[in-house]
């Protein structure tokens, strides 16, 4: 993917690049507040959300040419880098992250009042607390394709990237996020499937 990089990250990146350090300043000043939230938005204390933060961009800092501009945003990148050290930080601290699961949901169906993503639930439902609980709920994998397609407003092909996971991978991902998020704020959209008749077996 090649992506347009806005002339004050590449700009900064140049002076990053001849190893003059006052580069990260804008950076951080255009980039941090995203990342940062981002972070909270997974699950992380604001110690450790603070502590990713800083690490990825000293990562930046020390190694600018690693950024590849054809795979993504200056935003994106920052935000991989961050993600996974929050997880390099939960997995030293013994914690489990959920991992993908269906857990079901090949047996659900939307109804006619059809959610099709968090940005709708904002306007229908009743308070966003609710909203963000549910979205609280979700297994760490779909909560965080949600936050970043629906929430961020970031492409499928750079979510994929920051979740580091293959394309298709992530839209299931967004799928299952969606649904689950759907049949919590309103059941009545989803409705199990009825279940399946035996080949032969009179309908």
């Amino acid at each position: 993917m090649s992506a347009e990089q806005p002339a004050e990250d590449l700009r900064a990146l140049a002076l990053l690049c001849e190893g003059r350090m006052q580069g990260l300043e804008p950076i951080y000043r255009r980039h941090s507040g995203p990342v940062y939230r981002y972070l909270l938005a997974l699950g992380a204390s604001e110690e450790a959300a603070s502590d990713a933060l800083q690490d990825a961009f000293l990562s930046l800092a020390q190694q600018p040419r690693a950024f590849n501009p054809e795979r993504g945003s200056l935003g994106g990148y920052l935000a991989g880098i961050a993600r996974h050290g929050l997880l390099g930080q939960w997995r030293r601290q013994g914690r489990e992250i959920a991992s993908e699961d269906s857990d079901g949901d090949e047996n659900l169906q939307f109804g006619d009042a059809l959610v099709e993503g968090p940005l709708e639930a904002f306007e229908s439902a009743s308070s966003q607390r609710a909203l963000w609980a549910a979205i609280e709920a979700l297994p760490f994998v779909f909560r965080e394709a949600l936050l970043l397609v629906d929430i961020q407003e970031r492409s499928y092909a750079e979510a994929a990237i920051i979740a580091g996971v293959e394309l298709n991978t992530l839209r299931t991902r967004l799928h299952r996020a969606r649904l689950r998020l759907a049949q919590a704020l309103n059941p009545a959209t989803v409705s199990p499937l009825p279940p399946k008749q035996q080949h032969g077996q009179l309908q």
